[in-house]
């Protein structure tokens, strides 16, 4: 199979191709050409941008998991535009080629994020759950989704709502550890908020899984089957590191901090993976304890 992937020298891509590089044929778009061959190795062909493909219909299948970093810098006007153009302008672009393609590809899986279910309580919310606010982190998915969708009268469309992902020493979990390595670990604001989140093995072995499901698409939570609240991933967290967990940062310190972007730590949704575990996929880290001791 032939895969054009957007986005493959990021955390979830990068792990994709060294898993899959001998089952799976890829193309990736980077602005940096050569530091892209150079991490994902001589194998990848690297193109400059999604411009450059004259027939998207030569692929398989598309993965665009391209987009700024949601958490790494605070939420200005100017950065809330370069989320949303990172990642709404490219599904734009890739739809479009999809659609005036002879031969489309069977397949175009898009990234979303569990952000479009909006702040809720503990209650879980699957695939058919809707925001009962809309808030910054909604309507950018909401949005990003509307454009891959148009791509669905010509390929199978799916979304990946992803929640966060466990990495060894990568992404948010890189983050997080550090406040238990020196002692100052602990629950965030009330720690009641619920989080939803994937070991990086079955995230990207549940995107190999979506590639080879036809029947399976749409929206599609990629998390494990067991989200926890906030005071219970860090106790879990600080247990696993053997640290102390008796600090606790205060919700207004994080608002200080982080400004609306604090709302990622402080409102969570219970997210459950219902159309990935009635399709039959089994998770190899279905707790957080087994996810978070693999990785730390």
């Amino acid at each position: 199979m032939k895969i054009l992937m957007t986005g493959g020298t990021g955390l979830i891509g990068s792990h994709f191709i060294a898993k899959y590089r001998d089952k799976y044929e890829f193309t990736v778009t980077s602005r940096t050409p050569k530091m892209a061959q150079a991490k994902l190795g001589e194998d990848v062909t690297v193109i400059g941008s999604v411009d450059d493909i004259g027939d998207i219909g030569q692929f398989d299948a598309v993965i665009n998991l391209q987009g700024a970093g949601i958490a790494d810098k605070r939420w200005t006007a100017q950065r809330k535009q370069e989320l949303q153009n990172s990642r709404w302008q490219v599904t734009e672009k890739l739809a479009s080629k999809i659609n005036s393609t002879e031969k489309p590809p069977k397949v175009f899986v898009s990234g979303s994020a569990i952000g479009v279910y909006g702040p809720r309580d503990s209650e879980p919310v699957n695939e058919e759950g809707n925001a009962k606010t809309v808030d910054f982190a909604v309507d950018l998915c909401r949005q990003w989704e509307h454009r891959a969708l148009d791509a669905e009268a010509n390929t199978r469309v799916v979304l990946l709502r992803t929640g966060v992902v466990l990495a060894e020493g990568q992404g948010a979990l890189a983050k997080m550890v550090l406040p238990y390595k020196i002692g100052l670990g602990g629950p965030m604001g009330s720690g009641e908020q619920m989080m939803s989140w994937i070991h990086i093995e079955d995230m990207i072995r549940g995107i190999d899984y979506v590639l080879e499901q036809p029947d399976l698409a749409g929206p599609v939570n990629m998390t494990a089957p067991g989200p926890v609240a906030n005071k219970a991933f860090s106790r879990t967290l600080a247990s696993v590191l053997n640290r102390p967990h008796i600090f606790k940062v205060p919700a207004f310190v994080l608002k200080l901090a982080m400004g609306e972007m604090s709302s990622m730590l402080l409102e969570g949704q219970a997210v459950v993976p219902d159309k990935l575990r009635q399709h039959g996929f089994e998770f190899n880290y279905p707790t957080v304890r087994e996810a978070l001791s693999d990785v730390t």
